[in-house]
């Protein structure tokens, strides 16, 4: 794994406690180089930055840090990739802050390629989970990387659908790489590591703080062509993601849903707003302008929100939306023990989900 020449320079620079990634852009203009910051002299610095950060840039990072992070860099999977380096994302070059420095793990030619956001609720749906890892296998079998934030939820989902496809997936993490979070996903970032690959802004400790995921969030939509909001509460920060994309220029969509669920109107308010409303992957793939999807003879790559099942009429009494038993009964006319016993066939072949409280949602 190649590192750039000046790497110690650059992670000087990234260490130095309260110099930030604009103030070193701008170090990086007036400079040109890392290592021509750090060698010039304190008056130079001053016209850049305050004082207190032109001392720290003359006093160095903290050597026992730097050499924390070289050690990782001996594992080959890991990387360091600045401003300067070919692989940068060339997506994230164009929004208005880029990190001069990313933390990388993983495969490296994933940055090549052409991505797409997904993005969605932490407490997702049954039917959400099931849209997100579908759509996301389909639009990387149709060469779109998913690019998502490994949290629990649609965000997990979405990066498992795009690893069983073929242009893979990255998570954007809010944390130092050298810590998962949240921990449930360890599983999930093991298989990025090795078949996708993750990405921190944040150096090497940093644990999971609460202002930093907003900043990871207009990574994920920075690096992509546009962002797909699968499910989102009207306060879901999936939103501050989808209008920081808008910021960012990339297209934004949305997947609706029931018109009873909460984690559907920040879909809603999306489309509203004009977002795309998405049924299919070619509806992604024409927002994005990308080359008709090329689905196999099976059809079994193309996801759509409702999918053909078996036409009983069990399924078309309970629709898309949470319902109990007792509404069944009254939608179908059937007793309780019939409406049972049809649940249960209907769940055991994955067309029906349990949810607490005694209710069922259609999935399939």
């Amino acid at each position: 794994m190649k590192h750039p020449a000046d790497i110690e320079s650059w992670l000087s620079l990234n260490l130095i406690d309260g110099l930030g990634g604009e103030s070193i852009r701008r170090l990086l203009v007036a400079f040109g180089s890392p290592t021509a910051i750090l060698s010039a002299p304190i008056s130079a610095l001053e016209r850049i930055v305050k004082n207190r950060i032109a001392e720290r840039i003359k006093q160095g990072a903290d050597r026992d840090k730097i050499a924390g992070v070289l050690k990782w860099l001996e594992d080959p999977i890991n990387a360091i990739i600045t401003l300067a380096d070919p692989d940068y994302p060339a997506q994230l070059l164009n929004i208005a802050d880029p990190p001069p420095l990313l933390y990388f793990k993983g495969r490296r030619e994933l940055l090549q390629l052409s991505a797409l956001a997904v993005v969605g609720s932490r407490n997702a749906t049954p039917q959400g989970l099931s849209n997100a890892e579908a759509f996301s296998e389909a639009a990387s079998n149709a060469g779109l990387c998913i690019i998502s934030g490994m949290a629990l939820g649609i965000d997990t989902a979405a990066h498992y659908g795009g690893l069983r496809g073929s242009a893979a997936s990255i998570a954007v993490v809010g944390t130092g790489l050298d810590i998962v979070y949240p921990a449930k996903n360890h599983p999930l970032a093991h298989k990025l590591a090795k078949e996708g690959a993750l990405i921190s802004e944040f150096p090497l400790g940093t644990p999971a703080i609460g202002r930093n995921f907003p900043r990871r969030n207009r990574i994920i939509s920075g690096m992509s062509q546009g962002c797909l909001v699968v499910e989102a509460a009207l306060q879901s920060g999936s939103l501050i993601t989808a209008r920081q994309a808008l910021d960012q220029g990339r297209e934004v969509m949305a997947i609706p849903g029931s018109i009873h669920s909460p984690l559907s109107k920040g879909c809603h308010a999306l489309i509203k707003q004009g977002a795309k409303l998405v049924e299919s992957t070619q509806d992604i793939l024409d927002e994005l302008n990308c080359l008709s999807l090329i689905l196999n003879e099976n059809k079994t790559a193309e996801p759509a929100i409702e999918k053909s099942t078996e036409n009983t009429t069990l399924l078309k009494h309970l629709g898309y939306d949470v319902v109990d038993i007792d509404t069944l009964c009254t939608r179908s006319g059937l007793t309780a023990e019939i409406v049972s016993a049809m649940l249960l066939t209907l769940e055991l072949d994955g067309q029906v989900s349990s949810l607490p409280g005694g209710c069922y949602q259609r999935v399939q």
